[in-house]
Protein backbone atom coordinates (compact mmCIF):
# COMPACT_ATOMS: atom_id res chain seq x y z
CA UNK A 1 0.00 0.00 0.00
CA UNK A 2 2.86 2.18 0.45
CA UNK A 3 6.56 1.63 -1.56
CA UNK A 4 8.02 2.25 2.01
CA UNK A 5 6.16 -0.98 3.43
CA UNK A 6 8.12 -3.45 0.81
CA UNK A 7 10.45 -5.74 2.16
CA UNK A 8 13.86 -5.66 0.83
CA UNK A 9 14.02 -7.81 -2.14
CA UNK A 10 10.18 -8.97 -2.12
CA UNK A 11 10.14 -7.51 -6.03
CA UNK A 12 12.41 -10.00 -7.41
CA UNK A 13 11.96 -12.36 -10.20
CA UNK A 14 8.53 -10.76 -10.29
CA UNK A 15 6.19 -8.01 -11.78
CA UNK A 16 5.93 -4.85 -10.60
CA UNK A 17 2.83 -2.35 -11.41
CA UNK A 18 3.16 1.29 -10.59
CA UNK A 19 -0.19 3.05 -9.40
CA UNK A 20 -0.53 6.63 -8.67
CA UNK A 21 -3.87 7.01 -10.17
CA UNK A 22 -3.85 10.92 -9.56
CA UNK A 23 -2.01 11.90 -11.36
CA UNK A 24 0.90 10.18 -12.61
CA UNK A 25 0.10 6.91 -13.66
CA UNK A 26 -2.96 8.72 -15.73
CA UNK A 27 -0.76 11.16 -17.16
CA UNK A 28 2.15 8.85 -18.26
CA UNK A 29 -1.09 6.49 -19.98
CA UNK A 30 -2.31 9.41 -21.84
CA UNK A 31 1.23 11.09 -23.07
CA UNK A 32 1.96 7.57 -24.62
CA UNK A 33 -1.21 7.29 -25.89
CA UNK A 34 -0.74 10.59 -28.25
CA UNK A 35 2.03 9.74 -29.45
CA UNK A 36 4.63 10.95 -27.25
CA UNK A 37 8.24 8.73 -28.02
CA UNK A 38 9.23 7.71 -24.37
CA UNK A 39 8.45 9.09 -21.48
CA UNK A 40 11.88 9.69 -18.94
CA UNK A 41 11.00 9.34 -14.97
CA UNK A 42 13.42 11.30 -12.68
CA UNK A 43 13.54 11.54 -8.95
CA UNK A 44 14.01 14.90 -8.66
CA UNK A 45 14.04 18.57 -10.53
CA UNK A 46 17.36 18.59 -11.23
CA UNK A 47 17.60 15.36 -12.43
CA UNK A 48 14.83 15.88 -14.65
CA UNK A 49 16.77 19.34 -15.85
CA UNK A 50 20.19 17.39 -16.70
CA UNK A 51 17.88 14.72 -18.15
CA UNK A 52 16.39 17.48 -20.79
CA UNK A 53 19.65 18.99 -21.62
CA UNK A 54 20.75 16.00 -23.62
CA UNK A 55 17.81 15.98 -26.06
CA UNK A 56 17.20 18.16 -29.03
CA UNK A 57 15.40 20.73 -27.74
CA UNK A 58 13.06 20.76 -29.96
CA UNK A 59 12.41 17.30 -29.06
CA UNK A 60 12.03 16.88 -25.77
CA UNK A 61 9.43 18.18 -23.02
CA UNK A 62 10.08 18.74 -19.39
CA UNK A 63 6.78 17.43 -17.44
CA UNK A 64 5.69 17.27 -13.75
CA UNK A 65 4.37 18.94 -10.64
CA UNK A 66 5.51 19.49 -7.39
CA UNK A 67 2.91 20.04 -4.77
CA UNK A 68 0.10 19.47 -7.43
CA UNK A 69 1.42 22.53 -9.34
CA UNK A 70 3.59 23.20 -12.55
CA UNK A 71 7.34 23.51 -11.76
CA UNK A 72 9.22 26.65 -12.55
CA UNK A 73 10.32 26.21 -16.22
CA UNK A 74 8.90 23.50 -17.30
CA UNK A 75 6.67 23.14 -20.19
CA UNK A 76 3.76 21.22 -18.92
CA UNK A 77 2.35 20.08 -15.39
CA UNK A 78 0.91 16.61 -14.60
CA UNK A 79 -2.28 17.39 -15.83
CA UNK A 80 -2.97 14.26 -18.14
CA UNK A 81 -5.78 16.53 -20.38
CA UNK A 82 -2.41 18.93 -21.26
CA UNK A 83 -0.86 16.01 -22.96
CA UNK A 84 -2.94 15.71 -26.06
CA UNK A 85 -1.30 14.82 -29.69
CA UNK A 86 -0.81 18.29 -30.82
CA UNK A 87 1.46 18.88 -27.92
CA UNK A 88 3.49 15.55 -27.23
CA UNK A 89 3.52 13.56 -30.50
CA UNK A 90 6.95 12.95 -31.61
CA UNK A 91 8.48 13.99 -28.00
CA UNK A 92 10.21 12.75 -25.20
CA UNK A 93 8.76 13.65 -22.04
CA UNK A 94 11.30 14.07 -19.26
CA UNK A 95 8.95 13.74 -16.37
CA UNK A 96 9.21 13.81 -12.49
CA UNK A 97 6.45 14.46 -9.76
CA UNK A 98 5.55 14.10 -5.88
CA UNK A 99 4.90 10.46 -5.47
CA UNK A 100 4.89 8.85 -8.25
CA UNK A 101 8.01 8.85 -9.95
CA UNK A 102 10.20 7.65 -6.56
CA UNK A 103 7.41 5.10 -6.21
CA UNK A 104 8.97 3.92 -9.33
CA UNK A 105 12.46 4.15 -8.86
CA UNK A 106 11.66 2.33 -5.83
CA UNK A 107 11.12 -0.54 -8.04
CA UNK A 108 14.09 -1.39 -10.24
CA UNK A 109 14.62 -5.15 -8.78
CA UNK A 110 12.01 -6.25 -10.32
CA UNK A 111 11.82 -8.32 -13.32
CA UNK A 112 9.28 -6.15 -14.87
CA UNK A 113 7.63 -2.94 -14.35
CA UNK A 114 4.22 -1.46 -15.76
CA UNK A 115 2.48 1.71 -15.26
CA UNK A 116 -1.05 1.22 -13.75
CA UNK A 117 -3.99 3.57 -13.94
CA UNK A 118 -8.08 3.14 -13.97
CA UNK A 119 -7.88 4.40 -17.72
CA UNK A 120 -5.64 1.45 -18.93
CA UNK A 121 -7.08 -1.08 -16.48
CA UNK A 122 -8.64 -4.18 -18.72
CA UNK A 123 -5.02 -3.88 -20.70
CA UNK A 124 -3.60 -4.14 -17.38
CA UNK A 125 -5.03 -7.23 -16.59
CA UNK A 126 -4.98 -8.60 -19.36
CA UNK A 127 -0.72 -8.31 -19.48
CA UNK A 128 -0.30 -9.26 -15.92
CA UNK A 129 -2.72 -12.63 -16.46
CA UNK A 130 -0.41 -13.78 -19.75
CA UNK A 131 2.46 -12.69 -17.59
CA UNK A 132 2.16 -15.53 -15.22
CA UNK A 133 5.14 -13.88 -12.44
CA UNK A 134 4.30 -13.13 -9.13
CA UNK A 135 2.25 -10.19 -9.45
CA UNK A 136 3.31 -6.68 -6.99
CA UNK A 137 0.56 -3.74 -7.09
CA UNK A 138 2.72 -0.92 -5.70
CA UNK A 139 0.78 2.16 -4.59
CA UNK A 140 2.30 5.63 -4.65
CA UNK A 141 0.67 7.13 -1.99
CA UNK A 142 0.41 10.82 -1.23
CA UNK A 143 3.36 12.56 0.36
CA UNK A 144 3.92 9.30 2.19
CA UNK A 145 0.95 8.32 3.52
CA UNK A 146 -2.15 5.87 2.58
CA UNK A 147 -4.35 7.28 -0.27
CA UNK A 148 -7.47 5.94 -1.90
CA UNK A 149 -8.07 5.88 -5.04
CA UNK A 150 -4.53 4.07 -5.16
CA UNK A 151 -5.77 1.10 -2.86
CA UNK A 152 -8.95 1.34 -4.73
CA UNK A 153 -7.72 0.68 -8.18
CA UNK A 154 -5.00 -2.11 -6.84
CA UNK A 155 -8.69 -3.76 -5.16
CA UNK A 156 -9.53 -3.87 -9.05
CA UNK A 157 -6.45 -4.97 -10.95
CA UNK A 158 -6.21 -7.78 -7.76
CA UNK A 159 -10.21 -8.82 -7.80
CA UNK A 160 -9.73 -9.11 -11.73
CA UNK A 161 -6.58 -11.48 -11.09
CA UNK A 162 -8.63 -13.34 -8.51
CA UNK A 163 -5.64 -14.76 -6.61
CA UNK A 164 -6.36 -18.16 -4.56
CA UNK A 165 -4.72 -17.29 -1.50
CA UNK A 166 -4.13 -13.16 -1.12
CA UNK A 167 -2.24 -11.71 1.37
CA UNK A 168 -3.56 -9.36 4.14
CA UNK A 169 -2.58 -5.93 2.49
CA UNK A 170 -4.61 -7.46 -1.20
CA UNK A 171 -7.42 -8.80 0.51
CA UNK A 172 -7.76 -5.58 2.23
CA UNK A 173 -7.69 -3.89 -1.27
CA UNK A 174 -10.12 -6.26 -2.42
CA UNK A 175 -12.37 -5.75 -0.15
CA UNK A 176 -12.08 -1.92 -0.23
CA UNK A 177 -12.80 -1.93 -3.90
CA UNK A 178 -15.57 -4.34 -3.48
CA UNK A 179 -18.04 -2.34 -1.05
CA UNK A 180 -16.89 1.14 -2.80
CA UNK A 181 -17.58 0.19 -6.55
CA UNK A 182 -21.74 -1.17 -6.11
CA UNK A 183 -22.14 1.97 -7.92
CA UNK A 184 -20.90 4.46 -10.11
CA UNK A 185 -21.58 7.13 -8.19
CA UNK A 186 -20.45 5.85 -4.79
CA UNK A 187 -16.62 4.92 -6.57
CA UNK A 188 -16.54 8.55 -8.27
CA UNK A 189 -17.20 10.35 -4.80
CA UNK A 190 -14.40 7.69 -2.98
CA UNK A 191 -12.07 9.08 -5.25
CA UNK A 192 -12.68 12.51 -5.08
CA UNK A 193 -13.07 12.29 -1.17
CA UNK A 194 -9.29 10.52 -1.47
CA UNK A 195 -6.65 11.84 0.14
CA UNK A 196 -5.11 13.23 -3.36
CA UNK A 197 -8.55 13.88 -4.56
CA UNK A 198 -8.80 16.38 -2.25
CA UNK A 199 -5.24 17.52 -2.81
CA UNK A 200 -6.48 18.53 -6.58
CA UNK A 201 -10.37 19.91 -5.74
CA UNK A 202 -8.60 22.03 -3.74
CA UNK A 203 -6.46 23.51 -6.57
CA UNK A 204 -9.23 23.60 -8.90
CA UNK A 205 -8.23 20.68 -10.94
CA UNK A 206 -12.06 19.02 -10.65
CA UNK A 207 -11.69 17.74 -14.37
CA UNK A 208 -8.55 16.20 -13.63
CA UNK A 209 -9.91 14.42 -10.55
CA UNK A 210 -12.82 13.49 -13.12
CA UNK A 211 -10.54 12.15 -16.16
CA UNK A 212 -8.43 9.52 -13.99
CA UNK A 213 -11.64 8.57 -13.08
CA UNK A 214 -12.48 6.72 -15.91
CA UNK A 215 -11.55 3.53 -16.75
CA UNK A 216 -11.14 2.13 -19.78
CA UNK A 217 -10.38 4.89 -21.81
CA UNK A 218 -6.74 3.36 -23.81
CA UNK A 219 -5.90 -0.55 -24.39
CA UNK A 220 -1.99 0.81 -23.92
CA UNK A 221 0.47 -0.49 -21.44
CA UNK A 222 3.13 1.82 -19.94
CA UNK A 223 6.84 -0.35 -19.43
CA UNK A 224 9.37 0.48 -17.80
CA UNK A 225 13.08 0.30 -18.57
CA UNK A 226 15.50 0.74 -15.75
CA UNK A 227 18.86 0.15 -17.49
CA UNK A 228 17.75 2.85 -19.96
CA UNK A 229 15.60 4.46 -17.71
CA UNK A 230 12.79 5.11 -20.47
CA UNK A 231 8.88 4.21 -19.87
CA UNK A 232 7.57 3.16 -23.72
CA UNK A 233 4.40 1.45 -24.79
CA UNK A 234 3.63 -1.97 -25.77
CA UNK A 235 0.17 -1.05 -27.51
CA UNK A 236 -0.43 2.37 -28.66
CA UNK A 237 -3.82 1.73 -29.94
CA UNK A 238 -6.51 3.49 -28.04
CA UNK A 239 -9.98 1.55 -27.19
Amino acid sequence: MLPALMPTGCLDGGIAVIIDVLRASTTIVHALAHGATAIVPCASVEEAQAAASKHDRERVLLGGERHGQLIDGFDLDNSPLAYTPEVVAGKTVVFTTTNGTLALRACETASRVLIGALVNRAAITRVLQDDGRPVHLVCAGTDGHLTAEDILFAGAIAADLDPQTPDVQTQMAIDYYRSHSTEEITFRETIRASRGGQNLLRLGLDADVDRASQCDVFDLVPEWGAAENRIVSSSPDMV
